[in-house]
């Protein structure tokens, strides 16, 4: 089952509300009486994969506990457009005052899990073949996209930069080349610690095999490319694909024998999926 910590769905959802209602819902507060009920519908104007239910539920619970979610279309399903999605009952003031905060939350995280699941189906006769994210997310918004990501179907990379070592072009640049920089790694890293290095020519990856690292990233190569690389490696050490992996050439670049494949439009410049929220019945 995929998690959410609930002080990080707390934590980001009090931003984006603090950000949003500032003082107070003004046209809620002068438009709508105080004990006007009713329900609304969360539907699907298009298809995709549902994601962030846990951050809607946050966001009406922070606003008006009594405020209720009734889920039609459970967590990483698949929506067909016109579908209900889920039903929210209390009172309107809270309800209207939370539509857009909970609408934002919903419909990126349904259209980063929508975009993952595509590339993610491009992979199915590549099973051995992880598909990544990246760190290219929306500040303070990381946990959330990345949850998103494991729900469409994809693994996620290094959460930040503690996580894990890889090593990039402007390191080697200071540290004056592959050797020098995975030599001070290791120097001062955990055994248990992995140690990537993004390479962008063959002679680079040499060099990253002589100094023994776990992983390579070949960034930005074409899959002719990859496939001359990865007979180079030659299980020496994991291969990672990264930079301008497309629809058109994923399965090119799977099929050269990589092992992850990382892609930051899964996050960087995903279109949210479009949902609608529509008060349907007073009381």
């Amino acid at each position: 089952m995929l998690v959410l910590p609930d002080y990080l769905i707390k934590k980001t959802v009090g931003l984006a509300l603090e950000e949003d209602l500032g003082a107070g819902d003004i046209t809620s507060a002068v438009t709508i009486p105080r004990y006007r009920k009713g329900t609304g519908h969360f539907t699907a104007n298009e298809a995709g994969i549902i994601c962030g239910w846990p951050v809607v539920e946050e966001v009406f619970r922070q606003l008006n506990p009594t405020i209720e979610l009734e889920l039609h279309c459970l967590e990483g399903t698949a929506a067909r457009p016109g579908d209900l999605l889920a039903q929210v009952n209390g009172p309107l003031r809270e309800i209207l005052s939370g539509e857009r905060t909970a609408l934002n939350f919903l419909q990126r995280l349904s259209g980063i899990a929508t975009r993952t699941r595509f590339f993610r189906d491009l992979l199915a006769d590549f099973p051995g073949v992880k598909l990544a994210d990246t760190r290219k997310t929306t500040p303070g918004l990381r946990a959330l996209e990345k949850y998103a990501v494991r729900v469409g179907g994809g693994n996620n990379h290094r959460f930040n930069l503690a996580d894990s070592v890889l090593i990039k072009d402007n390191h080697l640049t200071v540290a004056g080349g592959i050797q020098q920089a995975v030599t001070s790694v290791v120097r001062n890293i955990p055994h248990t610690m992995t140690v990537e290095v993004e390479v962008e020519t063959e002679e680079q990856v040499k060099e990253a095999l002589a100094a023994g690292v776990d992983l390579i990233m070949l960034d930005n190569m074409s899959p002719e490319q990859i496939t001359k690389m990865v007979k180079l490696i030659n299980g020496r050490a994991l291969v990672e694909a990264s930079g301008n992996i497309t629809a058109e050439n994923i399965k090119a670049v799977a099929a050269a024998g990589v092992d992850i494949i990382s892609i930051g439009e899964l996050t960087h410049s995903v279109k949210a999926l479009d949902i609608s929220l529509e008060i349907c019945s007073l009381s």
